[in-house]
């Protein structure tokens, strides 16, 4: 295996890794943003009302996009496998 190909597999694998945790930062971190304002305005300052919209946001994502997820991974590690015999 040259250099070539290790940073070929190592930029391709840090681009997977970036589109499958995409939604999943985005959205909570758009859901955490929401609730920041929302506890400005009324002035509440309890950790949990931060921390469980969050929580619920993480598993509502990740039941919505966990199939495209897996697929994604899944499509990645077969092309890594199948591609075994040429690096050598």
């Amino acid at each position: 295996m040259t250099g070539d190909v290790a940073l070929q597999l190592l930029a391709r694998m840090l681009w997977v890794a970036v589109q499958i945790s995409a939604p999943l930062l985005l959205i909570t971190l758009a859901v955490g943003l929401l609730v920041s304002i929302f506890q400005v305005v009324t002035q509440i300052q309890d950790m949990s009302l931060s921390f469980i919209p969050k929580l619920l946001t993480v598993v509502l994502v990740l039941v919505a996009f966990g199939p495209w997820m897996l697929k994604q991974l899944v499509g990645y590690s077969a092309s890594v496998i199948s591609g075994i015999p040429g690096f050598f």
